[in-house]
């Protein structure tokens, strides 16, 4: 198990996340939801509790879950799309997954057919594998749904099917993507909200 401190650093970082992205017009209100693997055996994660507001968000507000979900430590209700967390640390060996709800994100998601396509732009080349602009990105979409037990379970086939994939979308939802720890994670969130922000505004 990682040790306390290191649980509290864990926990900074995540609230200077949500503050960051709150900043950027990302996560407006009490939208996105951000976790980090404290452990991966047992599988602890550090989540977000649910309806707070990113822009004010501590470290007290950030929650340990173990792998199905339960409350470990902290006060509050692990934020309810959980189960996606989970799916993507067990499809993808994620140290942390970051969900954004942006303008872009969620006008592109719900317009796009299964997925948004990305291609030709120098900035594909800061998502973790890629080394040329020609690399081709697809950003499956998945239709939102409040039962999140049968959601999970479609990220984590689409996940499978799609085993390039540095991320997805929910329709009229956002963007999650992850990556091997939360710096990783930050600068992916980056490039697709540039990147879907460039083909808003192109078409």
């Amino acid at each position: 198990m990682t040790a306390a401190p290191e649980k509290e650093e864990i926990a900074r970082l995540i609230a200077e996340t949500g503050r960051e992205f709150y900043a950027r017009g990302w996560a407006l209100g009490t939208s996105g939801n951000f976790s980090a693997v404290l452990s991966a055996e047992p599988l602890r994660l550090a989540i977000t509790a649910s309806g707070l507001d990113k822009g004010a968000l501590g470290p007290g507000q950030i929650l340990e879950i173990d792998g199905d979900g339960r409350l470990v430590a902290g006060s509050g209700r692990p934020s309810d799309e959980t189960p996606l967390h989970l799916a993507v640390v067990r499809e993808r060996g994620a140290g942390a997954v970051l969900h954004t709800h942006s303008v872009w994100g969620t006008l592109l998601s719900a317009r796009a057919s299964d997925g948004v396509e990305i291609a030709g732009f120098e900035m594909l080349k800061g998502l973790s594998g890629v080394r040329t602009h020609e690399h081709r990105e697809r950003l499956p979409v998945l239709d939102n749904a409040q039962d999140m037990a049968r959601l999970s379970l479609e990220v984590a086939e689409t996940l499978r099917r799609l085993p390039e994939a540095h991320g997805f979308l929910l329709r009229g939802h956002g963007l999650y993507t992850w990556g091997r720890d939360l710096a990783e994670a930050r600068r992916h969130v980056e490039i697709f909200e540039f990147l879907l922000e460039v083909i808003g505004r192109s078409s």
